[in-house]
């Protein structure tokens, strides 16, 4: 749902430019609340991932593929915002460039073709107009190609700047984030329990907390948590996983958007990330880097401990959490990493910069 909040910001620093603006589209309720319902909110339903994940639902994306075509051909925009999602925007894109080429084409949070499929650089080139990425090693990546690119910074600069407390770390809260979709909580966080009541053996006095991302997701982990026995030891909460992440002594997180918050937090965690195993051997040809998490990514390095597939055990994960929380200096080297890792984010700001580059092509 990070597309939805990143999307919406830009948005509504654009309001501020053109009074006249009006939006359409496909997103999340940010995006439909800030577009008085034009902006149609599916997000829960379309947050798939992986090969064999999107082909069980290929049916219902081929019908929202159309509806979406047959509603901007009606509405010929001026712009046409891709947000993030490069397996379906990319294919969008270049039907809308063959139906509207006078509707110019911005891309905002750029694929991560760099990682997984470098060959579809040059086809972007030839369909989008500007690149907006988040990361400064991207802008080169795309610029070298020939697409035209900007450095924004990354937009959770602005939308965690506003959420910082000065809330106190409880020493014994371990905080659990198996992700905001269905998928993620099924793989991830049976998982977790069970890590949880690991340490609960091991650690009367720890207490384990975890935010559900809707009230749906809610509904199914609380199942899930009374079903193992664990809620005596493990709290759910509905939303409120920036609190978690800011008063939490160390976490567990699922691989994402998430990962890049805590850091931003200053919370020491590890991550973790399965999917199906047919997705993860395809992923394993494709992808390029040594690394999955944006942190490491980032810093060029190991700084985050990342468990993969069988790796995201109880076993592993449980002796990882132990061992930070044994260990103060573990846990302080771990958080200055994190901060000198979070500064390359760039400055606040994010939102208005990518507006004013999407309000140059209104302009033109």
């Amino acid at each position: 749902m990070s597309g939805d909040a990143h999307a919406a910001g830009l948005l509504r620093e654009l309001q501020v430019m053109h009074t006249d603006l009006e939006i359409f589209g496909a997103g999340g309720p940010e995006m439909n609340q800030l577009s008085n319902g034009n902006v149609n909110n599916w997000v829960e339903d379309a947050a798939v991932m992986g090969v064999i994940e999107v082909l069980k639902r290929y049916g219902w994306f081929k019908e929202r593929f159309a509806e979406m075509l047959e509603e901007i051909k009606q509405i010929q925009p001026e712009v046409l915002l891709l947000v993030d999602y490069p397996g379906f925007n990319l294919r969008f894109s270049k039907i809308i460039r063959q139906a509207l080429p006078n509707t110019r084409q911005v891309y905002y949070i750029s694929p991560q073709v760099w990682a997984w499929n470098k060959r579809r650089i040059p086809k972007m080139v030839h369909l989008l107009d500007e690149m907006l990425c988040l990361f400064p090693f991207e802008k080169p990546i795309f610029e070298d190609a020939g697409l035209k690119t900007t450095h924004v910074g990354h937009p959770l600069v602005d939308e965690l700047n506003e959420k910082k407390s000065a809330l106190p770390r409880e020493a014994n809260l371990v905080g659990l984030f198996p992700g905001s979709r269905e998928r993620e909580i099924a793989k991830l966080f049976p998982m977790m329990i069970e890590t949880a009541k690991r340490l609960h053996l091991w650690r009367k006095d720890l207490k384990f907390a975890v935010p559900a991302a809707t009230p749906k997701l809610a509904i199914t982990m609380r199942e899930m948590i009374e079903n193992t026995g664990a809620g005596d030891f493990i709290e759910l909460r509905e939303g409120g996983s920036h609190e978690l992440m800011q008063t939490a002594t160390c976490g567990v997180i699922a691989s994402g958007t998430a990962t890049l918050e805590a850091a931003t937090f200053g919370l020491p965690y590890c991550l973790v990330y399965k999917m199906a195993w047919t997705t993860y051997l395809l992923g394993k040809m494709l992808v390029k880097i040594k690394y999955i998490g944006l942190v490491n990514i980032l810093a060029g390095e190991k700084v985050v401990e990342e468990f993969i597939q069988a790796d995201a055990s109880p076993a592993q994960v449980s002796e990882w959490l132990r061992d930070i929380l044994s260990h103060e200096k573990t846990r302080n080297d771990l958080i200055q990493k994190l901060g000198e890792v979070s500064s390359k984010l760039g400055e606040t700001g994010t939102h208005r910069r990518a507006a004013e580059r999407v309000s140059e092509w209104l302009n033109k």
